[in-house]
């Protein structure tokens, strides 16, 4: 009997309805894969790409190679960013669905993500996020207000009302415009790096995509110029398994790890536990030495889970196991540290809870000072004028007379004028 091809349809481990199964994540245990030298050959280290760099071990104590031996101090910190960036998510999530803003997107589960990374890297590196990362904007110490401002597009909007609800930015941070057209950050990113190099300069560019955005051709652009011109730069893709619906395998999950794609472009790839701050540490403080060494980039697959919905316009409860998020096997970022600072003898129950409501105050505070800058049904309104500005040097006769004709206009129908509209 002759017999036909077929195509294979990657389809999730559970729906709804089912419950949840993780076999299919490969995991290495905790300490378990060698720490190669910054400068090793991407073709000598292959097998990183493979394995799971961990730390934290189900006890919550540190093990193995990768261990950053952090001070306790650093690591309270760490703990502090990845908290507060959880309950402002939490109340933003609770104002969107409030009406006070119109979209949100939250970062549950993936807070060790950013924190350590960033924490791990440089003031003056280039951060170039994807729109989960609101955790880089805390440990850089962008304030909640401005954050928030944001969100509302109100008179303090640091995007003076042009982007989307969490497409944040910050120069003092060193942190580019987040786009909501997916992947086109990694060549940004290759591209700052490349000119720190040409300019000699000792800084490195890192940048954060979902595992579905690997699919876009972007992402292999990103790869093939880093590879070529062995650019100082760290592209991370984040696998939390789903972009919105669609499970990580249309992207290509089944087959080969994402890291697997960097030694292909003949660029180290490694695989770590997204939920273990200390080996996210670890491995992103091992990526920049590598790129201020001039041992070339580094694709990191931080394996990690998105706990809530994609965004407040997603429903998770349609395509995935209900609660699946609290049966991923590498557990939760935020306990995990806590129980190793609690073993260490450096952090208590008593002293979360005091730190939570201490971090919850800071955020309804930030919220109500945030309002006076304007709100989405109350003034103050940004400055219609603004439409105008920032795109030419000097500004076009066209224009002049476009912005004259709306100021006639606001002025007949009673309006501010062009303080606002």
């Amino acid at each position: 009997m002759k017999k036909h091809s077929r195509l294979h349809l990657p389809s999730p481990p559970a729906r709804p309805g089912e419950a949840p199964d993780f076999s299919y994540v490969a995991l290495s245990p905790a300490g378990a894969v060698a720490r190669p030298d910054v400068n090793a050959r991407a073709r000598d280290i292959g097998s990183l790409s493979v394995e799971l760099v961990r730390v934290l071990d189900d006890a919550g104590d540190a093990v193995g190679p990768w261990h950053p031996h952090l001070d306790p101090a650093e690591l309270q910190i760490g703990l502090r960013h990845m908290l507060l960036t959880r309950l402002y998510d939490d109340r933003m999530q609770r104002n969107q669905r409030a009406g006070k803003i119109s979209f949100y997107i939250r970062s549950l589960g993936e807070e060790a993500v950013s924190v350590a990374q960033c924490m791990a890297l440089r003031p003056g590196d280039m951060l170039f996020p994807s729109y989960r990362n609101q955790g880089l904007q805390i440990a850089r110490g962008i304030a909640l207000v401005d954050l928030m401002c944001q969100l509302l597009s109100n008179t303090r909007d640091m995007c003076k009302g042009r982007q989307l609800p969490v497409m944040y930015h910050s120069k003092p941070g060193n942190i580019f415009s987040i786009s909501g057209n997916l992947a086109t950050q990694f060549p940004q990113a290759v591209g700052w790096a490349m000119a720190a190099a040409i300019k000699g300069e000792d800084h490195l560019a890192a940048s954060w995509i979902g595992e579905g955005s690997s699919a876009e051709a972007d992402f292999h652009h990103a790869l093939l110029f880093a590879s070529v011109y062995q650019a100082p730069v760290i592209l991370n893709v984040v696998n939390n398994q789903w972009a919105i619906s669609t499970f990580q395998g249309y992207a290509g999950g089944e087959q080969r790890s994402f890291a697997a794609r960097g030694p292909g472009y003949g660029i180290a790839g490694i695989r770590v536990d997204g939920n273990d701050f200390l080996a996210v540490y670890a491995v992103t403080q091992w990526a920049a030495e590598r790129a201020r060494t001039g041992a070339g980039p580094t694709l990191i697959e931080l394996v990690t889970y998105r706990g809530a919905a994609h965004s407040t316009s997603d429903d998770p409860a349609r395509y995935r196991a209900k609660n699946d998020h609290e049966h991923w096997p590498l557990g939760d970022p935020i306990q995990r540290l806590k129980q190793h600072l609690i073993n260490l003898g450096e952090w208590s129950e008593e002293r979360h809870r005091a730190l939570s409501a201490e971090l919850e105050a800071l955020v309804a505070s930030s919220w109500k000072e945030a309002t006076t800058f304007g709100t989405m049904t109350e003034g103050p309104r940004l400055n219609a004028d603004l439409m105008f500005e920032d795109v030419f040097k000097e500004m076009p006769e066209h224009l002049q007379k476009q912005r004259a004709l709306m100021r006639a206009e606001i002025g007949r129908r009673g309006g501010p004028g062009s303080e606002g509209n």
